[in-house]
């Protein structure tokens, strides 16, 4: 395989909705909108989980975690989007869509592998909740958030250099972002290699997480049906009902995303590009913009610590 870029290309054309004007425009409002809940929610969910000692716990750290990786994942991309939105020049560089699929990339990674170790946490907590302050100690429920981070950003690192190293035949993008496998179509060789890192990353990444928060849960589910009183079952499975809300809708999206059939034989490839870009901006937004009402609608912990950092600024 030849590795070396021989068009030179400086910069990329990202099609997204081009020929669609008001369409765009309307994106725009729809978008920044979204943006601004998303800072404002997560913003709030990591200011709550610092200041107040009543969230100082593995579950609000990690909770924490994920607030930040979605106030970037969303910050490395949507702000560059809405720009384009209202942009006739819809480029850009060569070195900007690395940045930016890099970005994305190590993102969304963390955020599979976070997931899978929040499940553990609350294993822990509902099934052996004795031995859950040994187990969940600081020095490892920090460890495990760390090594989420190392893992995305390793699994991003390889992804994006290896596929940034293609010849491309075109310098067209068929989506808004610079998105791996938008970026992969354009490769004018055979890209088998990295279909094969991109299966073993999935594998390491997204599957094993998945197997992890399964295992888990199918562990957490069998402890609550063995508790005799209704009430204690339902307190018991409010402890982990937002987690497990965020994964089916994070891991419903993302395996739909990746892991669909590639047959093409009942859509045209124009319902497919406009499938894929129509998923990919749910991902994108809609995830983390979900995530902060998801734990302030269904946690007694996170209205109360929310209603007194409200008396707090007012009352200053």
């Amino acid at each position: 395989m030849e590795w070396k870029n021989q068009t030179h290309l400086e910069e990329f054309f990202l099609k997204g909705l081009s020929g669609y004007p008001g369409l765009e425009h309307l994106f725009f409002v729809l978008i920044l909108m979204m943006y601004v809940v998303i800072l404002a929610g997560n913003g709030t969910l990591i200011i709550i989980s610092i200041f107040d000692s009543h969230l100082h716990t593995p579950m609000y750290f990690f909770l924490g975690n994920l607030s930040f990786l979605d106030i970037c994942f969303t910050t490395s991309s949507i702000p560059f989007a809405l720009v384009r939105f209202l942009s006739e020049r819809k480029t850009i560089s060569f070195l900007g869509c690395a940045v930016q699929m890099f970005l994305g990339l190590a993102m969304g990674t963390t955020e599979c592998v976070l997931l899978g170790m929040m499940a553990f946490d609350r294993y822990v907590a509902i099934c052996n909740p004795l031995r859950y302050p040994i187990i969940m100690s600081k020095n490892s429920y920090v460890a495990m958030a760390s090594g989420s981070w190392f893992s995305g950003i390793a699994n991003s690192a390889v992804q994006t250099a290896f596929v940034m190293r293609l010849p491309f035949c075109g310098k067209v993008i068929n989506h808004f972002l610079c998105e791996i496998l938008a970026v992969m179509k354009m490769a004018c060789t055979d890209i088998s290699g990295n279909e094969f890192i991109m299966v073993v990353a999935t594998t390491l990444f997204t599957l094993m997480p998945l197997l992890l928060i399964v295992i888990s849960y199918s562990l957490i589910i069998s402890s609550i049906l063995k508790i005799r009183s209704a009430e204690g079952r339902r307190k018991a499975f409010s402890t982990c009902s937002a987690h497990l809300t965020v994964v089916i809708i994070f891991y419903g999206t993302i395996l739909f995303m990746y892991m669909k059939p590639k047959s093409r034989d009942t859509l045209t490839v124009d319902d497919l590009d406009a499938t894929d870009k129509l998923i990919s901006m749910f991902y994108g937004v809609m995830t983390p913009l979900m995530n902060p009402l998801i734990y302030s609608l269904r946690n007694k912990d996170v209205k109360e610590a929310i209603i007194n950092l409200k008396r707090r600024v007012l009352g200053k």
